[in-house]
């Protein structure tokens, strides 16, 4: 793998500060992963969806809350792919009154997520998307390991460990699935965090959501799901949506000046809004 994205520049040494920093953004994607699946069992996978389609909202407003620099027409692009997100997701709206906090607590937890991440790979610490989650995973792994606990997960694992799981009497396509899945996603939290750090937090939730209307399309004409024409319309209305977002931030882009600040024997990398000038922190061997 390090072969592959090339060799990681280390050179800052993490002060006291910074470890709290990323012991905070651990404990917040855990928590995003266990409350996530939680709420599952309390909610409609529509009503989760729907749900999720106001993190771009929740993003900005969080932004805005940290004095973050973000144009009226990029908010006001962001409005047509939330509302297709809703519209396209929509079906079984079915959730209890536990279920919607738990949901409500997801979408906080989401933009949060997007938020701390952004700031340290962008902001005082400027860390490489490998580097990040080198010091994050391990804290991270632990934290899951005691929510499953306390959720009842480690039990039902031991409980069907024999049978299913282990790798010496249980299926091997259950340990199969569960490597492949480990393998993507760490594969997916590459790829974000560095979409993350080239882009903006805002910009990842849009992928986010389209992500989301692509994979009822895929569904739709690999498995034959269904689909009304609300659903329709809302597929429609999220990809003009994200092309009108695009657009916004070619032209933000374009007008903004290039700055680029240079110190001795470096580079540093400045991002305003969705942009970032410099030198990437991966150096190719």
């Amino acid at each position: 793998i390090s072969r592959w994205i090339g060799e990681i520049n280390r050179k800052k040494v993490l002060n006291q500060r910074a470890k709290k920093m990323i012991f905070s953004f651990s404990f917040i994607f855990s928590m995003n992963i266990a409350i996530g699946n939680v709420s599952l069992r309390h909610v409609s996978v529509n009503f989760n969806q729907v749900m999720r389609s106001l993190v771009p909202a929740v993003t900005i407003a969080m932004g805005l809350l940290m004095k973050k620099d973000i144009s009226t027409t990029r908010q006001l692009a962001v409005l047509p792919v939330v509302v297709g997100v809703a519209m396209a997701t929509f079906g079984d709206m079915s959730y209890t009154a536990l279920g919607l906090v738990y949901t409500v607590f997801c979408v906080l937890l989401a933009a949060a997520k997007v938020v701390a991440s952004g700031e340290m790979l962008t902001g005082e610490l400027k860390l490489h998307p490998v580097d990040l989650l080198g010091h994050m995973a391990p804290l991270a792994m632990v934290q899951c390991l005691v929510f499953s606990y306390f959720t009842g997960e480690v039990a039902d694992i031991c409980r069907r460990w024999s049978a299913e799981i282990s790798p010496f009497t249980g299926n091997p396509m259950v340990l199969t699935v569960v490597v492949v899945s480990g393998i993507f996603s760490f594969t997916l939290n590459i790829c974000s965090l560095m979409a993350n750090k080239l882009t903006s937090p805002l910009t990842l939730c849009i992928a986010s959501n389209v992500k989301q209307v692509l994979m009822i399309t895929f569904g739709t004409m690999i498995f034959g799901d269904q689909i009304t024409v609300l659903n329709g319309s809302g597929i429609l209305i999220v990809l003009a949506g994200s092309a009108r977002y695009s657009y916004v931030s070619i032209l933000e882009k374009k007008k903004r000046p290039k700055r680029q600040k240079s110190i001795p024997g470096s580079t540093e990398m400045s991002r305003r809004g969705d942009v970032e000038e410099g030198n990437p922190l991966i150096s190719k061997s």
